[in-house]
């Protein structure tokens, strides 16, 4: 039986702020501790209002995975890391996909990992911006869809 996806609450969002950094800490390697500290007051209060959020719980009813989508786009897909692997990140995806429309995400350049997980959910690069959407240095490859996850 697959995972029950639900959208979270606000009193979800320091669990989601949790699982965010945990992630990022784990597979955004490129970032320094101010670049981490800065961005998160700006999820709860800018980026997460922005999006329709989804999110997976474990077995204990916290968080593990959440997805932010808006406009056709996956604008955040964050798992835990101690649940990295157990297709979480995927079965997201898939709903975001089949669900919502979805057909684009941007991921870092930087981020081998999510750059190899989307391909592999049927993504292509179609698309290079050399600063992030805050305008920092930080590359972006924007992926579109080319065959439904799956």
């Amino acid at each position: 039986m697959p995972p029950l996806i639900e959208a979270p609450t606000s009193a979800d969002f320091p669990r989601l702020l949790e699982v965010w950094e945990a992630a990022v800490r784990a597979t955004h390697d490129f970032l320094e501790e101010h670049d981490i500290q800065l961005l998160k007051p700006l999820l709860i209060e800018q980026y997460f209002p922005q999006v329709q959020l989804s999110c997976i719980r474990a077995e204990d009813g916290r968080v593990a995975g959440f997805l932010g989508y808006a406009e056709g786009k996956v604008e955040m897909l964050f798992v835990d890391p101690h649940v990295h692997g157990t297709g979480i990140g995927r079965t997201l995806l898939d709903d975001a996909v089949t669900r919502l429309g979805a057909s684009q995400v941007d991921v870092n350049e930087q981020n081998p990992k999510a750059l190899g997980f989307y391909l592999k959910q049927g993504f292509a690069v179609a698309g290079h911006s050399p600063l992030d959407g805050g305008g920092r240095p930080f590359p972006i490859l924007h992926l579109r869809l080319q065959q439904p996850a799956r």
